[in-house]
């Protein structure tokens, strides 16, 4: 995203100052760990180059060979919570 604002100077003269605001995903020591994400949206993230979003809430686009990181704590902690994925119908017995 830019935007573009004109400066009018004395004697006919102008500057265009042009300012660059970028948008970053994630910053931190989360880009020191591999990720937990839906495996679909990280495969369809690496083709298209689109954002994903973790267990632990980082967002950012993969694009390295995670098995090269440690696991994110975090994404470890959420994913081996049996609560986690804990579905309502088992609670009430599964279908009947």
């Amino acid at each position: 995203m830019s935007s573009t604002a004109t400066e009018t100077l004395p004697a006919g003269t102008a500057t265009i100052t042009e300012e660059r605001v970028e948008v970053s995903t994630d910053t931190g020591d989360h880009e020191r760990f591999s990720h937990y994400a839906d495996k679909e949206k990280i495969t369809e993230a690496m083709v298209m180059g689109t954002p994903v979003t973790a267990l632990c809430g980082k967002v950012w686009v993969p694009s390295r060979d995670p098995s090269r990181y440690p696991i994110c704590p975090t994404c470890k902690e959420i994913f081996d919570d049996p609560e986690f994925f804990y579905d309502d119908e088992d609670a009430a017995g599964g279908e009947q």
